[in-house]
């Protein structure tokens, strides 16, 4: 495969990318064993990996209604003829009514504030699986994010970890990604740096330098080959589909990758934090991509 992040290259290679391992085994046990859930391995495999792995926990249909709805919104000409918006084909060109990705006008920023999407995100599977890994009652915080990248745009996210943007609040928090459509790497897929969650923040302080954005220390390099050599570590993959789930710690580094296909990448980040903690401030408002957190 040929990958990148934000237009810089990294090698598919077993030095650099590794497998996320699956835990689902974990969520569902054997048929017929009468074995509750076992949440308590999950969340010991929560904090030794800093993430969970969920292939298939929701109802993929579910998953594809939500796509068709997000991608019927925009005006002819987004997706490619006889693509369906489930689909979500790109057809090569944004309508130039459509505004800036994210803000007021936009469909992501309507979308966001929708009943379908509230009726998606409140799903009992997600909240459910929040509070046990969260060991409390767990509260889903109102900024949610909806995330749209097309081919040709060079733009996904840099190497971070979300504390570093929510660190005016409790550290206990999970956030959940929601592949919104079937989402290999070459789709702009999430990566996960392998161990990274047990890193203090000094030891990739010195990435920061080496970045596309000046302006902003929150991000840590946009550079992935750089980052996982930097730090002796692979970045962790998986072919997502539509129904998977993942679950990871605010310290943990990850990214995403270019989108390359034809298919658009679009997913879901949700947040949940236990009822009785503060959380920051800056996430208690629905998301706008210009909102600056």
């Amino acid at each position: 495969m040929n990958l990148s992040s934000n237009g810089v290259p990294i090698p598919f290679t077993p030095e650099l990318f590794g497998p996320l391992r699956p835990s689902t085994d974990l969520l569902r046990p054997p048929q017929d064993s009468g074995a509750p859930r076992d949440f308590g391995a999950l969340r010991e495999r929560l904090h030794a990996d800093g993430y969970l792995y969920l292939p298939g926990l929701l109802d993929r249909a579910e998953v594809l209604r939500l796509r068709g709805a997000y991608f019927s919104l925009f005006p002819p000409g987004l997706l490619a003829p006889g693509s369906s918006a489930e689909d979500g084909v790109f057809s090569g060109r944004v309508p130039e009514d459509v505004p800036e990705y994210g803000v007021a006008g936009h469909p992501a920023y309507a979308f966001v504030r929708s009943p379908a999407f509230d009726r998606f995100v409140a799903d009992p599977v997600l909240s459910t699986l929040a509070a046990q890994l969260l060991g409390a009652k767990a509260r889903m915080l109102p900024r949610r994010i909806l995330r749209h990248f097309h081919r040709g745009a060079r733009r996904a996210s840099r190497a971070h970890v979300d504390f570093d943007y929510m660190d005016e609040g409790s550290p206990r928090v999970v956030t959940f990604w929601i592949p919104a459509g079937d989402c290999p790497p070459r789709t702009g897929a999430l990566v996960y740096l392998e161990g990274s969650h047990r890193l203090p923040p000094e030891e990739y302080a010195p990435l920061r330098d080496i970045t596309d954005r000046p302006g902003d220390r929150r991000q840590i390099c946009h550079d992935l080959e750089l980052t996982a050599r930097t730090l002796g570590r692979r970045w962790l993959y998986a072919d997502f589909a539509a129904g998977d789930v993942m679950v990871h710690l605010p310290r943990i580094i990850h990214a995403s990758l270019d989108t390359t296909t034809d298919a658009m990448r679009l997913s879901v980040d949700i947040r949940f934090v236990r009822s009785a903690d503060t959380p920051d401030p800056r996430w208690l408002r629905p998301w706008s991509a210009d909102d600056g957190a």
